[in-house]
């Protein structure tokens, strides 16, 4: 490797590392978006190939609980498809809150997603990793993939 391409390989992984540095954030909450998929579309017929998807918010703070207030499910339409919550949750530091739909359960659409909105009662928190993992299977095949949040609304601003 050239002297170089050494100090631009070199550039290009100092600024990966502060960009990453920079998304650790301290928040008093946030509203996160999350995109779910109950089916994706499969071969020459785009047959619906039919997805479970497990929602989860794992709380990044080791020191400090959050609260989830609610969880909302809606579908491809954007109509609200289902409250996952009748009272705010407590996350314990470092644990992990889980929410599921069933395989079969296509009530969402294939452009389906969560709304969470959490909040730091102590004042702030680090913010949670919130992440949608769909899977599925069928005779021999298999199929699975993970769809980070994305914060659409921060507390306070």
């Amino acid at each position: 490797m050239t002297k170089h391409c050494f100090i631009v390989l070199f550039a290009v992984l100092l600024t990966a590392a502060s960009a990453r540095a920079e998304t650790v954030i301290l928040s008093r909450g946030q509203t996160v978006y999350v995109p779910v998929y109950s089916h994706v579309y499969q071969g020459i017929k785009c047959r619906p190939y039919n997805l479970s998807a497990l929602l989860s918010i794992r709380n990044t703070d080791p020191s400090n609980a959050i609260t989830v207030a609610s969880v909302r499910y809606y579908g491809s339409d954007g109509t609200l498809v289902k409250t996952y919550l009748d009272s705010p949750m407590v996350v314990q530091p470092l644990a992990t809150a889980e929410f599921h739909i069933r395989e079969r359960d296509t009530s969402g659409g294939s452009g389906a997603n969560f709304l969470v909105q959490w909040q730091a009662p102590q004042g702030k928190s680090n913010a949670p990793l919130i992440q949608a993992v769909m899977i599925g299977t069928a005779s021999t095949q298999g199929i699975s993939f993970v769809c980070n949040g994305w914060v659409i609304n921060e507390e306070g601003r």
